[in-house]
């Protein structure tokens, strides 16, 4: 896309370390809001850098380290969290003083750690909390980093320069920024995101050491256990990663197991606990459960039919009423629902009427 002449760029040049799902999708949407004027990729795969090309979302490719580095204004370490370190190493000796450097691993105390060794001035550590089960660059689109939390971990030595030129390009790219200590961000992500990784792969080997659970292991179960599907790999390095702030979290998620147990015997005090975890999950829309400003749910039963997601947004969008998150609650035989997050509680009225018109089955909520 080409940049819009009234927009002035905060970047001259930005090199994107690591030109995967993230990193594509942060250099889309440096393009296409006119953020940058030059994008380089940088890359250990040549195809992955072919591929960045011809999509367009780098202007130019690189495969070896250089003086050319020099130039960049903006550095964006986006390479997966295990090899950042190694990738930190390669890129700071050719990190120019004035460039601002960031990333975009989902630790950030020892990546935070390894560029204050390294004597990288500018750098702003950063987690984007956004991802697609589908990986690689063929799969980037700006669209991914808008409407999502982007969480900056800035050190005692993060200039205040830096960490505000960081915090209005993440803004200029429509997600939500929002500041923490690195060590802070470990223990927030140990519970929300490593542990349910870790209790996801715990069900899932249950059922695959008696195939008879995996008869009956249908929609709630696969809901519960789909972060097992990502990426092996990828994902054992997340979790080791972070394996101190994530053992921690584990002992709480045990002791909270344990006392669950024991409410077995006790009728009354297991339904108070059902009653404060039912309050609480439906108290987290999605947008809530990422820390944006507050949307209001209507949620829509959908019967098995084909092409009923693309129905109910094209008569939302000829009605005006916008839609700003989508989530599939449930899909089985007979149907499924979906949850529309909308901006006001008069859309979520006019969208109710006319999807009942339609002959669907909504419930709204603020």
């Amino acid at each position: 896309m080409k940049q819009k002449p009234d927009i002035q760029p905060m970047f001259g040049t930005a090199v994107i370390a690591g030109v995967g799902l993230i990193g594509g999708s942060l250099a889309l949407g440096l393009r296409q809001r006119g953020l940058v004027r030059h994008v380089i990729g940088y890359d250990a795969s040549p195809e992955a850098l072919r591929e960045a090309l011809a999509l367009g979302v780098i202007d130019e490719a690189r495969a070896s380290m250089g003086e050319w580095l020099r130039g960049a204004d903006l550095v964006v370490l986006a390479a997966p969290v295990k090899a950042l370190p190694a990738l930190a190493r390669e890129l700071a000796p050719f990190i120019g003083t004035g460039a601002t450097v960031t990333d975009v691993g989902s630790v950030k105390a020892s990546i935070a750690s390894e560029l204050e060794a390294l004597g990288v001035k500018q750098f702003v550590p950063g987690h984007p909390m956004a991802g697609s089960e589908r990986g690689g660059v063929q799969n980037a689109s700006a669209a991914l980093l808008e409407n999502a939390v982007w969480v900056l971990t800035p050190t005692e030595t993060t200039p205040l320069t830096a960490l505000s030129r960081v915090r209005r390009m993440v803004e200029a790219l429509g997600a939500a920024p929002v500041v923490m200590p690195p060590e802070a961000h470990d223990q927030l992500v140990a519970t929300i995101s490593h542990l349910p990784y870790l209790a996801s792969l715990a069900l899932t080997h249950m059922v695959a050491r008696d195939e008879r659970l995996s008869l009956l292991a249908a929609g709630g179960f696969r809901d519960l256990t789909r972060v097992a599907s990502g990426d092996p790999r990828m994902s054992r390095d997340m979790v080791v990663e972070n394996r101190g702030a994530l053992r921690e979290a584990i002992g709480r998620f045990v002791r909270q197991l344990e006392h669950l147990a024991e409410t077995l015997d006790q009728p009354e005090e297991l339904l108070a606990a059902a009653t404060e975890g039912k309050r609480t999950r439906d108290s987290l829309p999605v947008v809530k459960r990422s820390l944006l400003p507050p949307r209001y749910d209507l949620v829509v039963a959908t019967p098995d039919k084909p092409n009923q997601l693309g129905m109910i947004t094209n008569a939302l969008g000829l009605a005006g009423v916008n839609i700003k998150d989508i989530e599939v609650l449930s899909v089985r035989e007979q149907g499924g629902a979906l949850r529309l997050g909308l901006e006001t509680p008069d859309d979520v009225t006019r969208a109710g009427e006319l999807l009942r018109e339609l002959g669907y089955e909504t419930r709204g909520r603020g």
